[in-house]
């Protein structure tokens, strides 16, 4: 078959299978029956040739075409062999990728809408992510900034009452990480005069409660209010720090009213009016305000005697 190689053709077999990815197993499969079919039709056609030439040719003649053809036929029969392979190869993947889906470019189709939308939800809540942690960002910044502030006016007036309180001493209140003021922890210094405490624990039980009533205070100064409740704070007192408990409610009582709770005469001293609740009869309750400014000097209530009596004196 004149033209016709081994090994052209074993190139072009390669070539066709790695061919553009838009050809089809299908389309392969008849390029490698129609090669198939052409070289049976060569051997073939050779094949007539070789017997015409045998019987019209010089015998010497149509001897060496003879044995030339034979040595080609080998040749020509793996190509078919290896075009034979291929295309079993090729049915091989056709019945592998099973029947054909025929709504799978409309899902296709559903798919690429679905992305489309997902992605833009993705582009959404990634800018949402970025504005928020902006947001957390700007928001710590000026926590960090007011409680820094409102922690410094705190520390200096828990310094002036716990001295008040205790009549000098120590007492400070410090950051135990002040590279991380939002989450570290405030721990509390407390030196009464006199003694030199190496933990706060080592304290009586009025002493905490005087250290620990100079902090509220402290940070009630801070942000004051018109009223403030105390129910029974000087209970754990004995009567020299109820005395200074008074001292430290003095120094509030021109900006803010105060109402305590108490059972303690010394707390009651520094009132200016007494509200009493007592039970005369049993399930009855009966309630009475006594001002100190109509209570004379023993205790008893102010007569008309007794405002002559200091009028004139």
């Amino acid at each position: 078959y004149p033209g016709w190689r081994g090994d052209d053709s074993q190139d072009n077999s390669e070539a066709s299978t790695e061919s553009d990815d838009d050809t089809t197993l299908d389309e392969e499969e008849e390029i490698y029956e129609a090669e198939l079919v052409e070289s049976s039709e060569v051997d073939e056609h050779e094949e007539e040739e070789l017997d015409e030439d045998d019987e019209d040719d010089d015998p010497e003649l149509s001897d060496h075409a003879g044995d030339r053809i034979r040595q080609d036929l080998p040749e020509y029969e793996d190509i078919r062999d290896d075009l034979e392979e291929q295309v079993n190869r090729l049915r091989r993947k056709l019945k592998a990728l099973g029947s054909v889906d025929t709504e799978s470019l409309s899902t296709l189709e559903e798919m690429e809408t679905r992305y489309t939308h997902m992605h833009s939800q993705l582009a959404d809540l990634t800018e949402a992510k970025r504005t928020l942690e902006d947001i957390v960002r700007r928001i710590n910044t000026e926590s960090k900034r007011m409680f820094v502030e409102t922690f410094e006016l705190v520390r200096g007036h828990f310094q002036h009452l716990f001295r008040k309180a205790f009549g000098g001493g120590d007492g400070d209140i410090v950051l135990e990480d002040p590279s991380d003021v939002l989450e570290c922890g405030i721990e509390m210094v407390a030196r009464p005069p006199g003694k030199d405490l190496k933990s706060i624990s080592l304290m009586s039980g009025g002493e905490k409660a005087l250290t620990a009533f100079a902090l509220l205070l402290a940070l009630f100064k801070t942000r004051p209010s018109p009223y403030c409740l105390l129910d029974e704070v000087d209970a754990p007192l004995d009567e020299a720090n109820v005395g200074r408990l008074g001292a430290l409610l003095e120094e509030f009582k021109g900006d803010t009213q105060f109402i305590v709770i108490t059972h303690k005469k010394p707390t009651m001293t520094i009132a200016d009016v007494i509200y009493g609740v007592t039970m005369e009869q049993s399930g009855v309750s009966k309630r009475m305000s006594v001002r100190f400014e109509d209570v004379n000097e023993h205790g008893e209530f102010k007569t008309d005697g007794d405002e002559e009596m200091a009028a004139a004196a």
